[in-house]
C-alpha cells in the first residue's frame, strides 16, 4: 500500500505512529501542486507495484455545513481551470474533446467497514480568496472543496490502472484569507488519527 501526501508535514504524526511498525506502507512526498503531484507519483508508479493508494491531505471547504476540522472521503475530483474561456462562459476540456477533467475513487473505504461524509472537490493551481470567484466557481462546478493534488493523483493512479482513494480534512473555509480563522492543527490531527484507523483495518484485510 502506498500513502502519498503533498508535504511531510500531513503526514509526520500518522507515520510516528504507524509507519516505522508497518514494512508493507510505502509513503511519497510528492510536494504541492497537481504539477509535482502527477509527476513523483508517475515516476514511482513506474517501478514501483501496489494494490492500493491513499492520498492524505488537507482541504479549504465551500461548504459551511461541513466543520473545520472535519475528515471526509473525496469521492470525485477534477481540474477545475482546465479548458478554454468563452467570453462569460468556460468551456472544459470534456467540452473541447481534448481529454477529461473529472476523476473518481476507485476504492471506498466503505469496503473496509468505515465511513465518512462523502464529498466532491476541485483541484486547482491557485486556491481562492476573492469573493467574486468563489461565487462564479461555486455556481460553475457545485464543489464542496478543493485542494492543490487530488484530481492530479486520481489521474496517474488511473493512468497507472490502480485502485485509490482520497481523504482529507478541512482545515478552512474558502473565503478571502483569514489565516486566523484556520484550523490546520486540528485538521491534521483529525486527518492522522482517521488515517491510522483506516490503515489498521486496510492491512487486516490484505
Amino acid at each position: 500500500m502506498l500513502i502519498v501526501a503533498a508535504t511531510e508535514f500531513e503526514v509526520g504524526g500518522l507515520k510516528s505512529e504507524v509507519g516505522s511498525r508497518k514494512s508493507d506502507i510505502s509513503y511519497l512526498i510528492t510536494g504541492v501542486g497537481m504539477v509535482s503531484t502527477a509527476f513523483a507519483l508517475g515516476k514511482h508508479l513506474a517501478s514501483h507495484n501496489y494494490d492500493l493508494a491513499i492520498n492524505l491531505g488537507i482541504a479549504g471547504s465551500f461548504d459551511r455545513n461541513i466543520a473545520l476540522g472535519e475528515v471526509v472521503e473525496i469521492v470525485e475530483d477534477r481540474f477545475s481551470e482546465l479548458g478554454a474561456e468563452d467570453d462569460e462562459a468556460f468551456l472544459t476540456i470534456d467540452d473541447l474533446s481534448f481529454g477529461e477533467s473529472v476523476f473518481k475513487s476507485t476504492a471506498k473505504i466503505s469496503d473496509f467497514g468505515l465511513t465518512l461524509k462523502q464529498v466532491r472537490a476541485i483541484t486547482v493551481n491557485t486556491v481562492h480568496g476573492n469573493e467574486a470567484s468563489i461565487q462564479k466557481l461555486s455556481r460553475h462546478f457545485k464543489a464542496q472543496l478543493e485542494s492543490m493534488e487530488g484530481a492530479a493523483f486520481f489521474y496517474a493512479c488511473k493512468q497507472a490502472d490502480l485502485p485509490c482513494l482520497q481523504i482529507r480534512a478541512v482545515s478552512n473555509y474558502v473565503e478571502k484569507r483569514n489565516r486566523d480563522a484556520w484550523q490546520i492543527g486540528l485538521a491534521i490531527k483529525n486527518l492522522d488519527t482517521f488515517a491510522a484507523r483506516l490503515l489498521r483495518e486496510v492491512v487486516r484485510d490484505t
